[in-house]
């Protein structure tokens, strides 16, 4: 198992929520995902991750799989510029590759926004830390979990 996918799975165990962990083949996209699994698009929460151009450091926006940030909105809930986060950043803060960034297990605290869109549902699907594995959980969960606050920011 690696360690990315160790770190998640530990994460949702301390938290008391089931490492219900899938491997799905190819997950790279929403879509692959939703796919995958056979739920709704918009059941997949993406992790969209932006580099804050004043401090530095990554911020998350958790969305619907179909959603689209809007950088304008993110930017305004960050209270500074947003630009593209490289792979070295998102690895260094969060200990993920892209395409396998899930929303819990990062290897340093990061602020977070998440799309109301993704309470709509029971049951939301994210990545497990690699581009190939997958868990579902309780979507109210999700903000207590990771700290993130809902909010407006989809395109």
């Amino acid at each position: 198992m690696s360690k990315s996918l160790a770190r998640v799975r530990a994460a949702l165990i301390d938290a008391g929520i089931p490492a219900d962990i899938r491997e799905v083949g190819q997950a790279r996209t929403a879509q692959e995902a939703a796919d995958s699994v056979g739920c709704a698009l918009d059941q997949i929460a993406k992790s969209i991750i932006f580099r804050a151009e004043t401090s530095g450091e990554a911020v998350l926006f958790l969305t619907a799989g179909g959603n689209r940030v809007d950088a304008g909105k993110a930017s305004a809930l960050a209270g500074e510029p947003l630009g593209k986060a490289d792979a070295a950043l998102i690895r260094a803060q969060t200990g993920f590759a892209i395409g396998g960034v899930a929303p819990v297990g990062h290897l340093s605290p990061i602020r977070a926004w998440i799309d109301p869109r993704l309470l709509e549902f029971d049951t939301i699907w994210a990545a497990a830390g690699t581009p190939r594995h997958v868990f579902p959980m309780d979507a109210h969960v999700l903000p207590g979990l990771t700290g993130a606050i809902p909010a407006d920011f989809i395109a």
